[in-house]
């Protein structure tokens, strides 16, 4: 048999619900190795169509969606709504969803795991590939970072891609740089203050309430091109800002605290959304 190997082709950006972390913001790098006979052209799978084809698969299945484990003893569908669950974490409080079918992908299990959504992936894959195509190798790792990081998850009800979904999400290194040093003091600071948060805008809140264990609860809710989403968390795992929640907002954001802490100083942050890119908020 042949092999045909591709690394880095995309990034996947994503969230997923975990018992304990609940909305985990996450980035996994792709890499991908088919085998098979080769074709006329002598080739296992020609390479000008790897991103058209493997790529687009794997951007519409999981890419910018919630990713829920559908065997979790603690996932409760509602009848009334099948566009609506609830998932129950381990301190006793929960979260409730709402999006159109686009915005959530299934995977089987109690846990999302980069192994089982792989195999989803390679399952979807040998369906659209040519014959000669017989075995698909998704392999899905973490970015390699050196310095801070925070996973956060947030939805962009103004964007008109994918991004509008209500709950996708990023695991994104930031750099903060005060007069012309970097400071990992402070970028280990905001680090530990956004893990595992969600980022919400102010003009997306569609109520607040406090449930009878004691817990608040924040309500998002919005209407995109893509359909109406709504997502119920609790305020302790919701992270503010009075804008919307793009990489340029939230680099911003962070410079513009920093800056008001320290009104003296110059202060850098390059925030990074997922691998690789991001913005950059001078003050």
């Amino acid at each position: 048999m042949n092999h045909l190997f591709v690394d880095n082709l995309t990034v996947i950006d994503f969230a997923y619900l975990d018992s304990h972390r609940g909305l985990v913001g996450e980035s996994w790098i792709t890499d991908v190795v088919l085998g098979g006979k080769l074709d006329e052209q002598g080739m296992v799978f020609d390479f000008s169509n790897v991103k058209r084809t493997i790529k687009r698969v794997i951007d519409e299945r999981v890419d910018h969606r919630l990713v829920i484990p559908e065997d979790y003893d603690g996932l409760s569908r509602h009848q009334e709504a099948r566009d609506t669950f609830t998932w129950a974490l381990a301190d006793g409080s929960c979260i409730t969803h709402r999006s159109p079918d686009e915005g959530v992908a299934w995977v089987p299990g109690h846990r999302v795991v980069p192994s089982v959504v792989a195999a989803l992936l390679e399952r979807e894959l040998m369906a659209v590939l040519p014959a000669n195509v017989t075995s698909v190798e998704i392999n899905l790792r973490e970015e390699v970072i050196e310095g801070a990081y925070y996973h956060y998850v947030h939805g962009l009800k103004k964007h008109l891609g994918n991004c509008q979904r209500i709950a996708h999400g990023h695991r994104s290194p930031i750099r903060i740089d005060r007069n012309g040093h970097r400071d990992h003091d402070l970028e280990r600071s905001w680090a530990k203050h956004w893990q595992d948060i969600y980022v919400g805008s102010e003009e997306d809140i569609a109520r607040r309430h406090v449930a009878d264990n004691g817990v608040a609860y924040i309500t998002f809710e919005y209407e995109a091109n893509q359909g109406e989403f709504a997502l119920t968390l609790p305020e302790a795992r919701v992270y503010m800002m009075p804008t919307d929640t793009t990489v340029e907002f939230i680099a911003a954001h962070i410079a513009d605290r920093l800056k008001e802490e320290s009104p003296e100083d110059t202060i850098r942050v390059k925030a990074y959304e997922g691998v690789g890119k991001g913005a950059i908020a001078l003050r």
